[in-house]
């Protein structure tokens, strides 16, 4: 009977130990399910519950082929080292005045970049990108429309994005881009009277900092004639998720990563931009170090 007893006690107390604690673990049980299959999706989008191993898909051919490939950007960047900074001569790297970073010369130029629009929410924006006449500048056109989805979460649509491609060099090693010897971006484009938001992403030291762009809005005039626009990198300003940060800082010029065009001024229709050169210069007559206004948490006395 005393056996029995203690036993009722026993799982008395158990139960209501898993009852107190309930709440605090399920929080922990959701964070790893989250993270093993990945609860977050955009609105509208079905929940892909495939576990990551059934998505591997392994060939023997393929394996062989990269390990190639990547040996042998290897080897090409080794030999680069020798010459000098991206395998030129230093003296040539230090006089060097204008750089042409972006041309649109050919199908294959077209392939180190990305388009993407509100597709990827439910929005109906459309965007395409080929190249123009001659083959001698690349085109962005579609049509924008900002009528949100139909999906209960989703407030405000409408916007398109043409992003370079993120460099990488052996073993998909991320390759950043070196600006430090210039201060200004030079484009020669043709729009459509359109204002456009250029973005500059470059690399951070922290996870969460992985959405912060630096941003700078373009008016194009619009006609038949070619536009140059010189901006220094002191007027790009720093953004996170679309919301300008109070503590701003320059541009990092030596761990630039991507460069992008972004077109969201609420004015449906058709749209149309066309990019001869993406180049960065050094400008003399320029000299402001950054426009805006650095706030300091602990100012000096």
């Amino acid at each position: 009977m005393a056996l029995t007893s203690a036993r009722l006690l026993t799982r008395t107390v158990h139960e209501k130990w898993i009852c107190a604690h309930s709440l605090t673990l399920r929080p922990l049980v959701c964070i790893n399910k989250a993270a093993f299959y990945g609860e977050y999706r955009r609105p509208g989008q079905a929940q892909d519950r495939t576990p990551p191993w059934k998505k591997i898909r392994f060939s023997f051919a393929k394996g062989v082929q990269g390990i190639r490939k990547h040996f042998g950007l290897l080897k090409d960047e080794a030999m680069e080292r020798w010459v000098g900074p991206q395998g030129r001569p230093l003296i040539e790297h230090m006089l060097e005045q204008t750089r042409v970073q972006w041309e649109f010369r050919g199908p294959e130029s077209l392939e180190q970049w990305l388009v993407s629009t509100d597709r990827e929410i439910g929005g109906r924006s459309e965007a395409y990108l080929k190249l123009g006449r001659n083959d001698s500048a690349c085109m962005l056109y579609g049509t924008l429309c900002s009528t949100p989805p139909r999906d209960g979460e989703t407030c405000y649509s409408g916007y398109c994005t043409l992003r370079s491609r993120q460099l990488l060099s052996s073993f998909d090693r991320k390759k950043n881009i070196d600006w430090s010897s210039f201060n200004t971006l030079y484009i020669r484009l043709r729009g459509d009277g359109r204002p456009w938001m250029i973005n500059i992403a470059a690399e951070t030291y922290f996870s969460h900092q992985k959405d912060d762009l630096y941003n700078y809005f373009l008016y194009t005039r619009g006609g038949p004639y070619w536009q140059d626009v010189k901006i220094p990198f002191s007027k790009f300003f720093l953004s996170s998720r679309g919301r300008i940060q109070d503590n701003q800082h320059p541009l990092w010029l030596d761990k630039v990563s991507t460069i992008g065009f972004t077109l969201g001024d609420k004015a449906d229709g058709p749209f149309q931009l066309e990019i001869d050169f993406i180049a960065v210069c050094n400008d003399r007559a320029h000299t402001e170090e950054f426009a805006y206004e650095m706030y300091k948490r602990n100012p000096e006395v």
